[in-house]
């Protein structure tokens, strides 16, 4: 019987990325030197992620080199943010720029759990630098095809999507996944949630992506409370072909 061999389509000139969660200045330092490629730099990792302090972005600003993504989320009750709300995610990025970074993870959703277009506007028309990174929120929309083609229209500044396609985790949307890398017509889709050393191979050759995004799995213990793991990170590098 003969061997069929899935093929993974990467564009030409696209190479492999490892992103990774941080929380402070330390880890963003470790990660570095264990190879990740890109850091999000979040607070409240207990609440799913939430807007840095000023001395934390400062901290990792200066002591790293990669590219750093700071979260903008002003509370964990939901992705539909108030007029209230948007001062203080202009505040926050003000002070993200005023250290000198342009590079944010941030979504807003309206009442119908669409894309908050106006927001995203706002936002592009007072800093056009941003480099947005579309957060989990677009795991909320009611169509995913129709958000991604929606977010394609400002690719200028959203420049990638973070997403487990729909689903719980990555593995369980692997399908979603897949259809989405495959538009490739607006951001870059890079899968996260659930990805682990264990599954992290089998993901890849069914979704295709060329940006992955993990959070405690590369953690001694799983754990946001423990530092990286050097053997895992090498394991899923290796698995990558980062």
């Amino acid at each position: 019987m003969p061997v069929t061999t899935k093929i993974i389509h990467i564009k030409a000139g696209d190479l492999m990325k490892l992103e990774v969660i941080v929380q402070n200045g330390q880890e963003a330092v470790q990660a570095e030197k264990l190879g990740a490629d890109r850091l999000e730099l979040v607070s409240a990792m207990q609440e799913g992620g939430l807007t840095p302090s000023y001395g934390t972005i400062k901290q990792v600003m200066e002591r790293v080199t990669i590219p750093v993504q700071v979260m903008v989320r002003p509370h964990s009750y939901h992705f539909c943010y108030t007029n209230e709300d948007l001062k203080i995610i202009r505040d926050d990025i003000d002070v993200i720029q005023k250290l000198g970074c342009n590079r944010i993870v941030f979504g807003a959703l309206n009442e119908d759990l669409t894309i908050n277009t106006s927001m995203l506007e706002e936002l592009i028309r007072l800093y056009p630098k941003l480099d947005v990174t579309f957060h989990r929120a677009f795991d909320e929309v009611p169509s995913q095809q129709d958000a991604y083609e929606t977010l394609a229209k400002y690719q200028q500044s959203v420049k990638r999507i973070l997403t487990s396609g729909g689903k719980a985790n990555a593995e369980a949307g692997k399908q979603q996944l897949r259809e989405l890398v495959e538009k490739g017509s607006g951001p870059v889709i890079m899968p996260g949630s659930g990805l682990t050393p264990a599954n992290i191979k089998e993901i890849h050759e069914a979704v295709g992506a060329n940006q992955y995004h993990f959070g405690r799995s590369v953690r001694k213990g799983s754990s946001f409370g423990s530092c990286f793991d050097p053997d895992v990170m090498k394991d899923v590098q290796e698995k990558l072909g980062v």
